[in-house]
């Protein structure tokens, strides 16, 4: 796509990937985009580059405004690859231009290239650059989610560059959350932020929520949020920021999400007598098999669900692998507000249900036991059994969610 205005002289020269579908192990089935910036002031101004695979798109994009020689300021807000990737690139065009970036950012990018040659100005909050007509501010978001990120807010534009703050692993023609709407859906759109935030800013919420009271104290006034994935907020950049603090006080739909394996098809014919019995007890339930769906998924249903059940066969005196990846996944977003429980078949021996409790218990999780075990295949007693420790699940669930309305 080409260059677009997004405030007066403010330009998106991004690019859109339509195809990736692995991002660094997150499933990313609706592809993304790598936002960047370009600044059309007295002193022209980069924010972030792009992803290396991209590198002559966004510079066509720029070229398409000025000669890139000209940039006078590169503004590095995050150095993980997708944003940082091609700044090589862009120094070649725009050798005399000055890097601004936070001191572990510029840590980072010595790691990654030679930067013996190239200007740096080290910033750190509350510190200011005038270009011309506009002034950034700086602003650090340490671990949002890397040690180095900051974002960057334009004053006079009340423009907010949140970099992978706000954002959505989503492909689209539409720059703008209006436009995706229209052509689109509100639901797709809500269940993009809730995927990306679950799957990567999870275990950073209340860093989160401090930054946006720091924000707020500063009494910044933001009508439009660009993020550096996604679609750009200009309608409604208040929705999103309500959104992530939803989300970080654990708001979550009365619903129970069963996350399961099977092997020989035991634990997976225990799901649907569970299952019936969660849902005769007025609780909505979603079911997911891993291994046939992207642990990215799983992890996103979770998290739209105030309960939980892990189901499991044992398998050599403990956890399916899949389970057991998923859960190693799951800690290491360090998920709260959440009510689990778990349910397995064994053969020989069991083991498998009581290494998902452990890990439940790193995790810090408000625990429902016993768990539900049948030896291979549940039989019709087991079925009733199963369909009781649903119900039962199912009341647990709904007096825990009452901690949250």
């Amino acid at each position: 796509m080409k260059a677009v205005e997004i405030k007066s002289g403010i330009y998106w020269v991004g690019v859109i990937d339509w195809g990736v579908r692995d991002f660094h192990g997150y499933i990313t089935p609706n592809g993304t985009t790598y936002n960047n910036y370009l600044i059309m002031d007295e002193q022209v101004t980069l924010l972030d580059t792009v992803k290396y695979d991209f590198a002559s798109i966004t510079i066509d994009n720029i070229k398409s405004l000025i000669d890139p020689s000209k940039i006078v300021n590169v503004v590095m807000n995050h150095i993980e690859t997708d944003h940082a990737s091609s700044i090589n690139k862009i120094m070649v065009l725009a050798p005399d231009a000055t890097i601004y970036i936070s001191e572990r950012g510029k840590k980072g990018l010595d790691r990654h290239f030679d930067t013996s040659k190239w200007r740096f100005k080290i910033v750190k909050s509350g510190d200011t650059l005038n270009i011309g007509k506009y002034n950034l501010l700086f602003i650090e978001t340490p671990m949002i989610h890397w040690p180095d990120s900051m974002m960057t807010y334009v004053k006079e534009a009340k423009l907010l560059i949140s970099q992978d703050g706000f954002g959505q692993h989503l492909a689209t023609a539409a720059r703008f959350d209006d436009e995706f709407v229209e052509c689109a859906s509100t639901a797709e759109l809500d269940d993009s932020v809730v995927d990306y935030y679950a799957n990567i800013l999870m275990p950073f919420g209340q860093l989160i929520k401090a930054k946006i009271a720091e924000i707020r104290k500063l009494g910044l006034e933001i009508d439009m949020i660009a993020p550096d994935h996604g679609i750009i907020w200009r309608k409604e950049p208040e929705k999103v920021i309500q959104k992530y603090l939803d989300m970080i006080d654990g708001k979550a739909a009365l619903r129970t999400a069963i996350i399961y394996d099977t092997m020989w098809h035991g634990t997976e014919q225990m799901t649907l007598p569970i299952m019936q019995g969660i849902k005769d007890e007025g609780v909505d339930c979603k079911v997911i098999r891993l291994r046939a769906t992207p642990m990215s998924v799983a992890t996103k249903e979770l998290w739209k669900s105030r309960a939980c059940l892990i189901g499991t066969p044992t398998l050599n005196n403990g956890m399916y692998p899949s389970v057991a990846e998923f859960l190693v996944y799951l800690r290491g977003l360090k998920p709260k507000n959440r009510l689990v429980g778990a349910f397995g078949s064994y053969g020989w021996g069991g083991g498998a249900v009581k290494e998902v409790y452990e890990e439940f218990k790193k995790m810090g999780l408000e625990i429902v036991e016993p768990g539900m075990q049948v030896i291979y295949k549940p039989s019709a007693e087991d079925n009733e059994q199963c369909y009781e420790f649903g119900r039962g699940f199912a009341r647990q669930a709904k007096e825990y969610h009452k901690k949250f309305e």
